[in-house]
């Protein structure tokens, strides 16, 4: 037997807007369970109850995951006075609910995942759980030949802590600048940016490119989204059993 919940929640997990509307559509008589109108917004069903709007079946689906190739000059959060939100991009979803895991700089494009799966976005950003985070970095200066060496030995960019083991390699130019690809499993406040500034290496591009094994869907130009695959979605809920380390904020950038 599934979950109890009430009958505007459920409406609103359906898609069919915020609860705010469901509660209209329930009042209005336009609702039924298991053939019978309710008109109680606060009506208890189980997830899998047969619950018709307009006498069309409705399916509940208690977490929703978006793929989204974030463009730069947005900020990765729910609301903001001031800038356009990662949000505001899902067009035509119902988006009570919905939150980014972790964050990307304004600046900063690329993959970013939004659900409302607080488990699934508490593993992913934790470090303890060692989830790879995969940039694309063009900077304004070549690293040294031994800055992989430095990278995978954990470096020093005057926290506490150095950062935990990180994957360096090079990735050609881009209109005559050094790039490289960087895999990191933890997400310190601007740690790419910082990273390479350790380096006197200021970071001019920055992209994420891949989370926990989910790669960006290459076709969706910036600002454009789609939902996961179910083989994205179990990728991404798989756990492993390392040793636990210290958390850190989620902004990479």
């Amino acid at each position: 037997m599934g979950e109890m919940i009430r009958l505007d929640r459920f409406l609103a997990g359906c898609g069919t807007g915020s609860r705010k509307h469901a509660v209209t559509l329930i009042k209005a008589g336009r609702v039924s369970v298991d053939d019978t109108i309710i008109s109680d917004p606060g009506h208890k069903v189980i997830e899998d109850a047969c619950v018709k709007l307009d006498s069309k079946k409705l399916i509940y689906e208690r977490y929703s995951y978006y793929m989204l190739n974030k463009p730069a000059g947005c900020v990765s959060a729910v609301k903001d006075r001031l800038s356009d939100t990662v949000l505001s991009f899902l067009t035509g979803v119902n988006t009570n609910g919905l939150f980014p895991v972790g964050r990307l700089d304004k600046d900063t494009e690329g993959l970013l995942i939004i659900t409302n799966d607080g488990e699934l976005c508490h593993d992913i950003i934790s470090p303890k759980r060692h989830v790879e985070k995969v940039y694309y970095v063009i900077c304004d200066k070549p690293l040294p030949g031994n800055a992989a060496s430095i990278f995978k030995k954990g470096i020093d960019i005057g926290d506490d802590v150095p950062c935990l083991p990180a994957k360096l390699k090079k990735s050609g130019e881009a209109e005559g600048r050094p790039a490289y690809e960087l895999t990191i499993t933890e997400g310190r406040f601007h740690q790419v940016k910082r990273m390479f500034m350790s380096f006197d290496s200021s970071v001019v591009y920055l992209k994420r490119i891949s989370v926990g094994g989910v790669k960006l869907d290459e076709t969706l130009d910036p600002g454009m989204f789609r939902p996961l695959t179910h083989d994205e979605i179990v990728t991404l809920k798989e756990r492993n059993d390392k040793e636990p380390s210290d958390e850190g904020s989620e902004s990479q950038g």
